[in-house]
C-alpha cells in the first residue's frame, strides 16, 4: 500500500544521534528530528550547553538524552557511538554537525588551525559514520546519514570570507557525501548533505560582524539571513523516508546566495 506523505516523513520508532547539537543549527535540526517522532541523542564538548538544550527539547515533549564528547579525538567519537548505542539500541539517522572555523588571511593562516578544523569537520564526520554503519546500518540494511556542509564549500569564497580551512573543509564534506552515497547506496544507506548559508549563531557571529549582517541580507535574492525555522524541512526529508530515493546529494538553504555567487 503506498503510503501518506504524513506516514513518509513520520520518525516515531527512530532513533538520531546528532553532533553539534547543544545550540544553533544542530538543535534546529534535532527539534525537526524530534518534532517529527525521533528519540535524540545530543553530543557536544560542553556538559552544561547538553543539559540546557536537552531540557528544552524535553519541554517540548521530545524524549532526548545527551552525551559530552569532543568529535575532534578519535576515542571520544567512538565512545560516543558506543555509549549511544548502548543507551539507546539502533542508531537509524546520524546527523554530523560539529564543526569550526578559523578566520584569517590564507597567507597567515595557522598550521595547527588548519588541523584543528580539519580534524572536526571531516575526519570526525568519516570516524562516526563508519563507526556506526558498521555497528548498526550496514548490520540492519538501513541508515540514514546527514552531513551539514556549507555554501563556503561551493564556491570558493562566499562574500569574501577569510576561512580558508573551513572552506575547504566543507568542500571536502561535499565530496565525502557523494564517495560514501555511492559506496553504502547498497546497504539501503543514504547520505546527504545540508549547505546552510548565512544562519545568525555563536560561531559565525565574528564572520557576521566582520561582513555584516544588512549586507548580506541584502545581496541575498530573499534579502534574509536563515532563522531558527529554515532547515527543518530540509532535515527531515534526508532522515525521513520521504527521502528514501536521495542518496549522495547537497542542497543550499541559503536564501538563493549560491545561485548569485555561482555555487
Amino acid at each position: 500500500m503506498t503510503r501518506t506523505i504524513q506516514q513518509l516523513f513520520d520518525l516515531k520508532g527512530k532513533t538520531a544521534l546528532v553532533t553539534g547539537g547543544s545550540r544553533g543549527l544542530g538543535l534546529q535540526m534535532a527539534h525537526a528530528l524530534g518534532e517529527a517522532g525521533a528519540r535524540i541523542m545530543l553530543s557536544s564538548r560542553k556538559a552544561e550547553d547538553l543539559e540546557e538544550a536537552t531540557a528544552e527539547l524535553q519541554a517540548a515533549g521530545i524524549d532526548a538524552r545527551w552525551i559530552a564528547a569532543d568529535c575532534a579525538k578519535e576515542a571520544d567519537i567512538r565512545r560516543l557511538g558506543d555509549e549511544t548505542l548502548e543507551r539507546m539500541g539502533d542508531i537509524d539517522i546520524l546527523v554530523n554537525n560539529a564543526g569550526a572555523a578559523w578566520g584569517s588571511p590564507a597567507e597567515d593562516h595557522p598550521v595547527e588551525a588548519w588541523d584543528k578544523v580539519m580534524n572536526l569537520n571531516v575526519r570526525g564526520y568519516f570516524i562516526l559514520s563508519q563507526h556506526i554503519a558498521k555497528k548498526s546500518m550496514i548490520p540492519r540494511r538501513s541508515g540514514r546519514i546527514i552531513n551539514l556542509a556549507s555554501i563556503a564549500g561551493l564556491g570558493g569564497n562566499p562574500a569574501e570570507m577569510q576561512t580558508i580551512a573551513y572552506n575547504t573543509s566543507k568542500g571536502a564534506v561535499i565530496n565525502f557525501t557523494r564517495a560514501l552515497g555511492c559506496e553504502w547506496g547498497k546497504y539501503n544507506i543514504t547520505v546527504n548533505a545540508i549547505c546552510p548559508g548565512f544562519f545568525p549563531s555563536k560561531m559565525t557571529a565574528g564572520t557576521l560582524k566582520a561582513l555584516g549582517e544588512d549586507k548580506l541580507a541584502a545581496n541575498a535574492p530573499l534579502k534574509r539571513l536563515g532563522d531558527d525555522e529554515d532547515l527543518k524541512g530540509l532535515c527531515l526529508l534526508f532522515a525521513s523516508d520521504a527521502g528514501k530515493h536521495i542518496t549522495g546529494q547537497w542542497m543550499a538553504v541559503d536564501g538563493g546566495v549560491s545561485v548569485v555567487t555561482g555555487g
